[in-house]
C-alpha cells in the first residue's frame, strides 16, 4: 500500500531554513507528481508546491514562491521541500502527498519562533 513518511521538522527561528523530506514506497514514484501541503493550528489544507513526474516543472502559491524550493530523486523515492527564509506563519504540520490523491503521510512539525 502506498506508504509515505515525512521528517526534517524542528523548531528554527525566523529567517532560517529547514529541508522537509518524503520518503515514498507503495507505488510507482516515479510517474506521481507530488505536492506538499500543510496544516496550522485551527486551519484547513494549504497546498505549499507541486512537481512534475520528472522533476522538471514545479509550481508554487505566492506565500511560497521564492522562499521554498520542491524537488525530487526517483531513483531514491524521495521528495525534498528546501524552506529558506521562514516566517512565523509558516508554522504547521507539513505533509507530503501524491498530487492527485487525498492521502497523506504522518506529516512534520515545523514551528518558526523566536
Amino acid at each position: 500500500q502506498v506508504q509515505l513518511v515525512e521528517s526534517g521538522g524542528g523548531l528554527v527561528q525566523p529567517g532560517g531554513s529547514l529541508r522537509l523530506s518524503c520518503a515514498a514506497s507503495g507505488f510507482n514514484f516515479s510517474s506521481e507528481a507530488m505536492s506538499w501541503v500543510r496544516q496550522a493550528p485551527g486551519k484547513g489544507i494549504e497546498w505549499v508546491s507541486s512537481i512534475n513526474a520528472a522533476g522538471d516543472r514545479a509550481g508554487y502559491p505566492p506565500s511560497s514562491k521564492d522562499r521554498f524550493t520542491i524537488s525530487r530523486d526517483n531513483a531514491k523515492n524521495m521528495l525534498y521541500l528546501q524552506m529558506n527564509n521562514l516566517r512565523p506563519e509558516d508554522t504547521a504540520v507539513y505533509y507530503c502527498k501524491k498530487t492527485s490523491a487525498v492521502e497523506r503521510g504522518p506529516g512534520t512539525q515545523v514551528t518558526v519562533s523566536s
